[in-house]
């Protein structure tokens, strides 16, 4: 077994030899693995250890700005290389005794609502988290790694980068590259490598919150050795994550990697894939057996009908399971958490025109 260990009360950059914070090619490993060869990373959460059991939304406007995600690695696997469809099974995922909520003005799903700063500190124990910030709520262990990937060819990050910058020219949303607060901190890998916030054919920041302990992500090789690199940890989180955030904390990953040689290239394999041989929750949370739902259509607030507009809809589900937070007692900002955190947006139909249906299912368990 092989094993990436950090040091939790620094930072990334206090600590370099121990990961990277943007997907470049030329990210050097700091580990090798056979297939078959347990590996366990030591991962730091999302803004990098920013955010403290003491902290409060006065210290937000001093934090690093572009940080996310720090990832440990990467991992050299043995034998892999491009065209290969490399798989990671979850040995175990284990999760620290802190975590974190937080709305970020700007970001997340509903920002044109929530315009101001909030931030929930959840604490881990017993397999539940809990918050002082969302009174008489409790959330079940779905620890996952929200950002996890292989490193890109130099062809697919010139290719990322244009196809990004041209969707920004067209009023789109994204990151481009940006060697502000990137580890390693100079280079062609600070000012060229790609940001960690969306995913792409390397799978990255796909926030899947079913790659839970036991599950297997395949993803297409793209160099020598794959490279892989783990970060970011959920301890749980809901189907959309629409505030921007999961339960977001620390984990310690145990990672397992199997080579299935040329089969991407072979099966013309773009995107990841991922399974899971059972239930990635307990049955009870993986569907939940006492559930009450909202619905969403595509119909604008002024009664404008719209066709096929699963955003719309979602948004609609959304802002209705908010309000039935709200008849329960829960502020508004406290209502838009508790649906990133544990409310699971599902499109109910894609097909009765003009509306297509998405529905949020809130499990009734969470209430103590």
């Amino acid at each position: 077994m092989k094993s990436v260990t950090i040091d939790r009360t620094k930072r990334l950059h206090e600590e370099p030899n121990t990961g990277h914070n943007r997907w470049h090619p030329d990210v050097l490993p700091i580990v090798e693995a056979a297939p078959g060869e347990e590996v366990v990373l030591e991962t730091r959460d999302a803004a990098d250890g920013q955010i403290k059991p003491d902290t409060t939304e006065a210290d937000f406007d001093s934090f690093d700005a572009k940080v996310g995600h720090p990832l440990t690695g990467p991992v050299y696997v043995q034998g892999a290389k491009p065209g290969d469809l490399l798989e990671i099974e979850y040995v175990n995922i284990e999760p620290q005794p802190n975590a974190w909520t937080r709305v970020r003005p700007g970001s997340g799903f509903l920002r044109d609502i929530y315009t101001e700063p909030y931030l929930a500190h959840w604490n881990i124990a017993d397999g539940w988290a809990t918050s002082p910030q969302i009174p008489g709520v409790r959330i079940s262990n779905g620890s996952f790694m929200g950002t996890a990937g292989l490193a890109p060819s130099h062809e697919q990050l010139r290719v990322w980068t244009r196809r990004e910058a041209d969707l920004v020219s067209r009023g789109g949303t994204a990151p481009p590259p940006d060697p502000e607060d990137a580890v390693p901190s100079e280079g062609p890998i600070a000012n060229d490598g790609v940001r960690t916030m969306p995913p792409r054919e390397n799978c990255g920041n796909a926030d899947a919150k079913q790659l839970t302990t036991g599950s297997k992500l395949f993803v297409p090789v793209a160099v020598e050795g794959a490279l892989y690199s783990a970060g970011d940890g959920h301890f749980a989180q809901g189907d959309s994550e629409c505030c921007i955030t999961a339960i977001e904390m620390g984990a310690t990953a145990t990672v397992r990697f199997k080579i299935h040689e040329g089969e991407a290239a072979a099966k013309n394999i773009r995107f990841p894939r991922f399974s899971h041989p059972g239930y990635f929750l307990p049955p009870e949370w993986a569907a939940p057996r006492n559930f009450i739902a909202t619905m969403g259509f595509p119909i604008r607030d002024d009664g404008t009908n719209e066709s096929e507009d699963v955003t719309l809809a979602a948004r609609h589900a959304l802002l209705n399971m908010v309000q039935l937070l709200q008849e329960r007692g829960f502020s508004a900002v406290q209502a838009y958490v508790i649906c990133s955190v544990a409310v699971d947006l599902k499109i109910s139909n894609i097909v009765d025109l003009p509306n297509v249906t998405v529905s949020a299912f809130l499990p009734e368990d969470v209430f103590v």
